[in-house]
């Protein structure tokens, strides 16, 4: 790989972007208080400042009064000098987000469809109205969160169980229609990224993330970054082969999503179907199943509660301990309306079964992201893309 010389211009686009994410995570600051913190002499940090004021990303916001002499001007980073948009794709509804570049989010919005329609159209028509809602200009990054497996050479997605309006050249239509640029990305991954930005393994470089929803999922990092695989297929953990159900491969209906759902394989094992004829046999028939297991969790006392939980963290420990035995994470997020739900008290469990499994014991914890943890995760890989693009780009 070709290496950049140690110019003049590399070093003042290293200086720039310094600073531009020095004020992103540290707020407005005086000139004296950028140099201090990035190293650079008083000289260098007002040119700096000018530059950055000239293209447009800086601004003068207020002043702090000092010692002596005047007051020292404060600056902080443009918030309208680039937007972006986040996506999470579900079978009825989007939700799209519109943020600027400081990660200040302006619109949310939901906009519900049916499989009949051209998922374009209506990603198009969310983000059109979240721009207008967050009065955005033009976008630069676009992130769309979908189930289903996404190529990662193409960016198209291949196959989703419940999405099959997905066409090939998707990501490219947008790309045009939108005049920006749009990355398709795996729904499960994005949580992923939003729990180890700014949920529950932050200070992980290395973890999985099991994901107990409508349907089952896996995202895996490894060194600060997502695992995909060669054809986007790693994490795909409704097909591993487990004792006591068929192997996967035939689809069924799922009862309790009118949905596509695997018959076989782990799918089969602690899907929505599965996992509510469980909590029926413990007392909890008539209940959705994410208050069933809120219920049990938050009273494991209760008649049921405990065998619930049990029997429960049994079936999500056998695709635990599947990923602990292959890539020993050493962490495994529980994620999903379920795995949030259940807290502290099924993660345990879990854990506790995954070690009687396995030669390591890793370390189960539920997310802490509760609230749009799709779209959380496509927004900030959106930003981390823009920014990587305006501030490394703010010279001649």
């Amino acid at each position: 790989m070709a290496r950049r010389p140690g110019t003049p211009r590399l070093l003042r686009e290293l200086n720039d972007k310094a600073a531009l994410e020095l004020l992103i995570d540290e707020g407005p600051l005086t000139r004296a208080q950028i140099g201090a913190r990035t190293g650079l002499s008083k000289v260098t940090a007002s040119q700096l400042l000018a530059r950055l004021e000239q293209r447009g990303l800086v601004e003068m916001v207020g002043e702090r009064a000092g010692g002596r002499g005047p007051n020292a001007a404060v600056y902080g980073v443009v918030p309208a000098s680039a937007y972006v948009a986040g996506l999470e794709m579900g079978p009825q509804e989007v939700i799209a987000g519109v943020a600027d570049i400081t990660g200040t989010v302006g619109a949310r919005i939901t906009v519900a469809f049916s499989e009949s329609d051209d998922p374009v159209e209506v990603i198009r028509k969310a983000v059109a109205g979240a721009c207008r809602a967050a009065k955005a200009a033009r976008l630069r990054t676009l992130v769309i969160g979908t189930p289903g497996l996404v190529d990662p050479r193409t960016g198209d997605v291949r196959f989703a169980f419940d999405l099959s309006s997905w066409h090939e050249g998707a990501a490219a239509r947008l790309s045009r229609d939108l005049d920006t640029r749009v990355v398709i990305e795996n729904d499960v991954n994005l949580v992923a990224v939003a729990e180890h930005a700014h949920g529950a393994a932050r200070d992980a470089g290395d973890f999985a993330l099991l994901w107990i929803d409508r349907g089952i999922g896996l995202a895996i990092m490894i060194d600060g970054r997502l695992h995909r695989g060669v054809s986007g297929g790693a994490g795909e953990l409704g097909y591993l082969p487990v004792p006591g159900v068929p192997l996967p491969g035939t689809v069924t209906e799922s009862r309790a999503h009118g949905a596509p759902t695997l018959a076989g394989g782990f799918g089969a094992l602690a899907g929505a179907d599965a996992l509510g004829d469980l909590a029926s046999s413990h007392g909890y028939a008539g209940l959705p199943l994410e208050e069933a297991v809120r219920r049990a969790s938050a009273d494991p006392a209760a008649p049921g509660a405990s065998p619930f939980l049990d029997a429960l963290a049994a079936r999500l420990a056998l695709g635990a301990a599947a990923v602990t035995t292959v890539l020993d994470p050493g962490l495994i997020v529980l994620s999903g309306s379920l795995g949030t739900a259940g807290g502290p008290a099924l993660a345990e469990r879990v854990e506790r079964s995954v070690a009687r499994l396995c030669p390591t014991r890793p370390r189960l914890i539920p997310g802490a992201l509760t609230t749009d943890p799709v779209l959380q995760g496509a927004l900030h890989t959106a930003l981390t893309l823009t920014r990587e693009e305006v501030f490394s780009s703010t010279t001649d």
